[in-house]
């Protein structure tokens, strides 16, 4: 009977899992709230596109550095060989686990139509030269205030965990290239191969003051296909004399849905979307060449497979339909894609208990999987690091409750009209995460 009493006594010296109390937490990250308003309204009026945060990257290097981080900056490296702005910003307290925390940093080409005093006003070119509108329309600004208030927080209780804390500012999410190029530049080589990673984005459909945590597929894949019909022109009056992309085009984009309806399981959800469709210059010509533009989303990779094949299969059946010779056939091009978002079931649950711990049970609700996309997988190292991504409520809970009573949807992400509940979304995020991250450097 000595050995159960000496395993008994020996559990009971173990110390008890630390965590920053509750109150104590949020009390903290109320008095930071000024400043984390000042750099929130800041980011907002100061939005850089994808693959162009220089200003950004540098602020969030220079407050992580502020705050005691050993910082790396200009990290990643592009497939065309551009370097990258990503930050890494790394704060040791002696041994235990790693946990990378993940921001992104980049805005979109909209036009912000919100009419609020801080809306931006920011121009900027794209890759092709256009001259667009820039707007955080998807709230990276948002996700970055929440990432240095819990950075902030991390390095004041560095007396409440043990480990190192890795904060990664993510460049490029929105063309989904950034997490790659960082992890193509060595990130787990160069820096501590974290034991986990976590993340969250907001999202205007959940209640401000919560966040919504799940296991499983949260986001689906993301595939970028450009597809060229090459034809024959001639004039309006001869289609004869045509071999018509256009109607080529026209044909695929009904046939190309029977791949989601007829050849893929109704129990995998999967998307294809025709996004774009440009050809032709004059009313009266039929021309050489038709050019589209799709999207297409899944949640596992046999769908994943089974819709890009199905694509190429319906694009080369039309022109064989249309007696197009081999070198004629269309021309596909797979320019980008990532990964679906996977939550992995036991870290879920440590963060739900955590984020329930510091927000209160009810504010943590459960999210089905949407499908959009993020390229935050990547970091997973192709899923052999566990990983957490969960959602932040960014809507103004009246406003919310109004519209749904009404039967009506209010603007969300990569509207223009996008306005976030900025105050109580990046207080929360701050709360959750740090919470998380205490729980897990243990």
């Amino acid at each position: 009977m000595r050995l159960p009493s000496l395993v008994l006594l020996a559990t009971l010296a173990l110390p008890a899992m630390a965590q920053i109390p509750p109150d104590t937490l949020r009390r903290e990250v109320d008095a930071q709230m000024p400043a984390l308003e000042k750099t929130y309204l800041a980011l907002h009026a100061a939005p850089e596109l994808s693959r162009q945060e220089e200003k950004t990257s540098a602020f969030v290097a220079g407050e992580l550095k502020r705050l005691g981080y050993d910082v790396t900056d200009h990290v990643g490296k592009y497939a065309d060989g551009a370097s990258a702005f990503g930050v890494v910003g790394l704060l040791k307290n002696g041994a235990g686990p790693t946990v990378l925390i993940r921001t992104d940093m980049d805005a979109l080409p909209v036009t912000e139509e919100t009419g609020l005093v801080y809306a931006s006003k920011v121009r900027g070119k794209t890759p092709q030269g256009d001259d667009v509108g820039v707007m955080h329309a998807c709230g990276h600004d948002v996700h970055m205030s929440a990432f240095l208030g819990v950075a902030a927080e991390l390095a004041q209780h560095k007396k409440d965990w043990h480990g190192t804390v890795m904060m990664v500012g993510q460049p490029a999410e929105e063309v989904i290239q950034g997490a790659k190029a960082m992890m193509d530049d060595g990130l787990y080589t160069r820096f501590p191969r974290p034991n986990y990673v976590v993340g969250m984005h907001d999202f205007g459909n959940i209640p401000a003051g919560s966040v919504g945590i799940s296991s499983g597929p949260m986001m689906a894949s993301a595939d970028s296909v450009t597809i060229v019909f090459h034809g024959a022109g001639a004039h309006g009056s001869q289609p004869q004399n045509s071999k018509d992309p256009i109607y080529m085009g026209a044909e695929f984009i009904n046939l190309v849905q029977g791949v989601v309806s007829r050849q893929i399981s109704p129990q995998s959800p999967g998307v294809i979307t025709v996004g774009t469709f440009h050809a032709g210059t004059k009313n009266n010509i039929i021309p050489p060449e038709a050019t589209l533009g799709l999207t297409i989303r899944s949640y596992d990779e046999a769908t994943r497979q089974k819709l890009l094949d199905g694509i190429r299969n319906a694009a080369n059946g039309v022109a064989v339909a249309y007696g197009l010779p081999a070198d004629k056939m269309p021309t596909i091009t797979h320019p980008e894609a990532t990964e679906p978002t996977v939550n992995d079931a036991a870290l879920t649950e440590r963060v739900r208990k955590a984020a329930a711990a510091a927000l209160g049970a009810d504010k943590v609700l459960t999210q089905a999987a949407v499908m959009g996309s993020e390229d935050v997988g990547y970091l997973t190292d192709g899923y052999k690091i566990p990983m957490t991504f969960f959602r932040l409520g960014a809507g103004e809970p009246v406003s919310l409750a109004s519209a749904a009573k009404a039967g009506k949807t209010l603007p969300d992400i990569h509207s223009p009209l996008f306005a976030p509940d900025y105050k109580p979304a990046i207080e929360t995020g701050v709360v959750a995460m740090t919470a998380v991250a205490v729980s897990l450097l243990q």
